[in-house]
């Protein structure tokens, strides 16, 4: 089984980034401790802070991939673009986030992604992601 989780923009900066929303763990930490804990998945992962290169991405394996857990992160709010890569491809798509946006400013409460998404999975932390991927197990 091949899943690929795609982070969007300042998602880098996790550990970093305001720890009382975020936590203190850099997705590095977190995504080598997920690997270990499920060896027989092929887990891959992409971080880009542009959208056009998220796009890409996901156009690139949208085909031939079990499975994708997508934390566009801002541009879930925004991106037309990354909605319609979304809705283009074959492969499904779980859009994931770690706050639960309907906690906190309107706009985030708008998702381009959602509608074809196969699943929502907001606000369980990095949890998010693992909770994720168990749906496609």
């Amino acid at each position: 089984m091949n899943i690929i989780i795609i982070n969007g923009p300042n998602l880098n900066l996790l550990g970093k980034r305001e720890p009382e929303v975020y936590g203190n763990q850099t997705f590095e930490n977190y995504f080598r401790d997920l690997k270990s804990k499920y060896p027989s998945v092929n887990l891959d992962y992409f971080q880009s802070n542009i959208e056009g290169e998220l796009i890409d991405k996901i156009q690139e394996i949208g085909f031939h991939y079990n499975g994708i857990i997508l934390n566009a992160a801002a541009y879930t709010h925004t991106s037309v673009g990354i909605g319609d890569a979304v809705k283009a491809i074959t492969t499904p798509v779980i859009e994931v986030h770690i706050s639960n946006t309907f906690s906190r400013e309107t706009f985030r409460h708008q998702s381009f992604i959602s509608p074809n998404a196969k699943g929502v999975i907001i606000g369980f932390g990095l949890k998010s992601y693992e909770l994720a991927l168990q749906s496609f197990l």
